[in-house]
């Protein structure tokens, strides 16, 4: 082809100017072109046609690796074997009916309108089995299908519909009539042992007194009567209550006092707050103080020491006296009486050790077989008995001894009491 700038034909060849005048067509030049013998332009895609040039135009129009646009002018340009394909199928423009409403869609259109079809069959999407047409399927969902979900009306927690009329008979806010019919509008299952216990006029109840003893029993309309007809009859009630649990007390601190009791033969006994009971003492006469009472040996005997820390008998004044007494135990029909075992005394010496050896002042006896206080006692007396005055020391330590050494310490005094018992009565 010649090139033209600004009305000046170049040749194609060597871009010198031509001139128009002397430039012709040659038809015999283009005859023997047009018979050259030539391959499709497309052979390299495969198509296999070759023939002369001037038979080319003609093959392309009907070469199927020849590409052209697409007829609907969807503006797609493909080669003409694939056009088939694109229009029937591809092609945004191409016209499509719904198979379900019939209606009329471009390709592009249709492609939103599938899965959207109010006409097209489909199944429940609760699983429930059921099949119908898209647009009935919300109304379906919404009231029909049996695997819908669906709240309690009672308790408001969500169900499937077929499972939710056996949940009433478990539901806990569920109405439910009194099982007393008292009249009462329906209550909540779950409230039915409130109701019963505290505000059901017919529920039958126990007296309040039941505990001292009453055994009555009626609706509760009519308790309130009753409490006032038998008020005598329950203060009787407590009363013997009250005794009763009084006697239980005190056997519970017998028990009590005979687990606190040492069993091991010795007894180490406190006396705090020496100087004021000494000032006791003096004011009142013979006044005797009692230590906590100790066994000899597990199931054996029970003794009690006592002390004049003002003294008395001979001692009475100047001394402190000391003595032991046998109690009433619990095993004493198991044992041998009269009680003959050594017993000895001590008022232990606070001091230091590590200063001075501390120096006891210790006493020791034999019971005297024919002293009373040694015989089995009898199982009404108790340690006041003023027929019991145990055996020991009017003259244990004198006033002026005491105040020797530190046998008043931190204003305490510790008298030890240990008796001796042979193994064969352990055994």
């Amino acid at each position: 082809s010649l090139s033209c700038s600004e009305g000046v034909f170049k040749c194609p060849e060597d871009q010198l100017p031509l001139d128009y005048a002397k430039i012709y067509p040659d038809p015999e030049l283009e005859a023997q072109v047009l018979s050259l013998a030539i391959r499709c332009i497309h052979s390299e895609e495969g198509c296999r046609w070759s023939g002369l040039i001037k038979h080319l135009q003609a093959h392309l129009g009907t070469c199927g690796f020849n590409v052209i646009p697409c007829p609907n002018r969807c503006s797609a340009k493909l080669s003409r074997r694939d056009l088939p394909e694109h229009v029937q199928h591809g092609c945004p423009k191409r016209r499509v009916k719904c198979e379900f409403c019939a209606s009329d869609f471009t390709g592009e259109a249709f492609e939103g309108h599938q899965g959207t079809c109010p006409q097209e069959s489909v199944y429940c999407e609760n699983k429930c089995g059921a099949r119908m047409m898209r647009r009935l399927l919300s109304q379906h969902a919404l009231a029909e299908c049996p695997k819908r979900t669906q709240p309690c009306t009672y308790c408001a927690k969500e169900f499937v519909f077929d499972t939710i009329q056996n949940h009433q008979y478990q539901c806990p806010r569920y109405p439910v009539p009194c099982p007393n019919q008292c009249g009462t509008p329906s209550i909540a299952r779950e409230d039915v042992p409130t109701h019963l216990k505290e505000s059901c006029n017919t529920a039958m109840l126990l007296c309040p007194f039941k505990e001292a003893g009453c055994k009555h029993r009626c609706p509760k309309l009519a308790m309130g009567r009753h409490l006032e007809e038998t008020t005598k009859a329950h203060l009787g009630m407590v009363c013997a209550l009250v005794s009763r649990q009084r006697q239980e007390i005190l056997e519970l601190r017998r028990d009590m006092e005979e687990l606190s009791v040492s069993s091991d033969g010795t007894l180490i006994w406190k006396i705090a707050d020496y100087a004021r009971k000494l000032q006791e003492a003096k004011a009142r006469s013979n006044y005797e103080f009692f230590s906590p009472p100790f066994y000899t040996h597990k199931y054996g005997y029970k003794l009690q020491v006592s002390a004049f820390l003002n003294g008395n008998g001979s001692g009475e004044s100047s001394h402190l006296s000391v003595y032991i007494r046998v109690l009433p135990g619990e095993y004493d029909n198991l044992l041998e009486w009269p009680f003959s075992y050594r017993v000895t005394f001590s008022l232990l010496d606070q001091s230091d050790p590590s200063l001075s050896k501390p120096q006891h002042i210790t006493e020791t006896f034999h019971p005297d077989p024919n002293w009373k206080n040694f015989q089995k006692p009898g199982a009404s007396r108790s340690s006041l008995d003023e027929s019991t005055l145990g055996f020991g020391y009017p003259k244990f330590i004198s006033h002026e001894d005491i105040r020797k050494r530190n046998y008043v310490r931190d204003n305490a005094i510790f008298i030890k009491a240990s008796v001796e018992i042979p193994q064969k009565i352990l055994a």
